[in-house]
């Protein structure tokens, strides 16, 4: 009994399968259950901690500490603004990039 003829019979439109047991239905229920809470724990929570990390490590910038942004450039904090960072990338090259755009320690 595959999935489609489950829902069909759950709305009326197709008679019950002889032999089926009665909570055939209700098993399905539970299973679709069950797998939508494996996938929690497997993807959407482990998304959310990685997420906070790197928020966490986005307020947690000083100047002077040496970082990548989203487009692979690296360089070293020289200014830190509320919503932007003064980055020193070499010499006296400085870039202005938004803290979004920070992803991680390079070290790390």
């Amino acid at each position: 009994m595959n999935f489609m003829t489950i829902m069909l019979q759950a709305e009326g439109a197709v008679a019950p399968v002889a032999g089926a047991p009665a909570g055939s239905a209700m098993s399905s229920i539970l299973m679709i259950v069950m797998l939508f809470v494996v996938m929690y724990f497997f993807m959407i929570r482990p998304q959310r901690k990685q997420q906070k990390e790197l928020d966490n490590f986005r307020n947690g910038l000083a100047k002077g500490q040496k970082v990548v942004t989203a487009g692979g450039i690296y360089g070293t904090v020289k200014e830190i603004h509320e919503r932007d960072i003064l980055m020193e990338v070499d010499g006296n090259v400085t870039l202005r990039v938004d803290k979004s755009a920070i992803m991680r320690d390079p070290r790390a």
